[in-house]
């Protein structure tokens, strides 16, 4: 797939930073020395996490090269460093990991997640924040599009895949030894028109089926998108539209302290 594109991600960064800030507002350990964001991007999430804990260590990681460029510049205090969520392993045990916005890519999360809790030290909090988004429009139209005659021969790569339900995740994290603090919430997000949707996505869950398509492929796919978005996000009483955005987050923390 192309590389992250760290310019686009940023356009809606106050949009994207929003439930990380509610996701930190949850985390309480007493003592933190080590931090870890998985996923990092551009270094948006990892600031916040800076500005918590200015005495941790805080570590970014990201599989991004260009986002690591952006996030080392955005934190030069930081230590950023390019892996692979599914193979990473601490150097010593983590107060806190925290995944805004990163592990709705991965799968096999009933391994994944076991795996991150073995990072953690004894008290330590894994949090997590995911989009929930697969059943809005905004993503069913996409897969339709895409599965139109015009388009099912060129588009060879799926979505992403479903996340588990809210009560698997607390099995899962109870089972690993963990007290767990799961909700979710639904933002609505105020935008222009139904082009302003497109350029959110482009940057996130546009991208699999974009990666395919040359650039005016890509430009016709979103051509045909538009059209569709425009039934399904009609203009409000004052001209824009309401981008639903629902979000799941959990707290586990790590039984033992």
């Amino acid at each position: 797939m192309k590389e992250w594109d760290p310019v686009l991600y940023r356009k809606f960064e106050a949009e994207r930073t929003r439930p990380a800030h509610e996701l930190l507002a949850r985390i309480r350990p007493e003592q933190v020395e080590q931090v870890t964001d998985l996923g990092c991007g551009p270094g948006n999430s990892t600031e916040l996490l800076a500005d918590a804990w200015p005495l941790a260590q805080i570590t970014g990681l990201d599989s991004s090269a260009a986002m690591l460029t952006q996030a080392r510049e955005r934190l030069p205090h930081c230590r950023f460093v390019q892996a692979d969520i599914r193979s990473w392993q601490a150097e010593v045990p983590q107060q806190v990991i925290y995944a805004n916005a990163s592990l709705q890519w991965l799968d096999d999360h009933t391994a994944l997640f076991p795996h991150l809790v073995r990072q953690l030290a004894p008290g330590g909090a894994l949090a997590v924040q995911m989009p929930d988004n697969l059943n809005e429009p905004s993503h069913q139209l996409m897969r339709e599009v895409a599965a139109t005659a015009r388009w099912r021969s060129q588009i060879r790569t799926a979505d992403r895949v479903a996340l588990l339900s809210a009560g698997a995740y607390y099995d899962l994290l109870t089972q690993a030894g963990c007290e767990v603090d799961i909700w979710r919430t639904t933002y609505y997000h105020v935008m222009a028109d139904a082009q302003a949707i497109i350029s959110w996505l482009q940057a996130t869950g546009l991208r699999p089926f974009l990666a395919s398509l040359d650039e005016a492929s890509q430009a016709a796919f979103l051509a045909d998108y538009h059209q569709q978005l425009l039934s399904a996000y009609p203009a409000r009483a004052d001209g824009q539209v309401l981008l639903a955005f629902p979000r799941l987050f959990m707290v586990a923390v790590k039984k033992g302290a």
